[in-house]
């Protein structure tokens, strides 16, 4: 199973890094505010944002793609 860290930042990003190496796993783009918010469900299958801009987001952290958006 791979682990990820995943970031929240002012720059209207999530990324999610390899914890072992540092290495940037992939980046999420497309907020229009800073995103303030992030959490993986229990199960490590959803990663949940939230950012200023009243959005919530949800992702697959495995393939990282927008699964749905609020």
């Amino acid at each position: 199973m791979v682990k990820l860290l995943a970031s929240a930042s002012y720059d209207k990003t999530i990324r999610l890094w390899d914890p072992t190496t540092g290495i940037c796993h992939s980046a999420h783009e497309g907020y229009l505010n800073v995103v303030t918010v992030i959490a993986f469900s229990p199960d490590g299958k959803l990663l949940a944002s939230a950012s200023d801009d009243g959005t919530i987001r949800l992702w697959d952290p495995k393939h990282p793609r927008l699964m749905a958006r609020t």
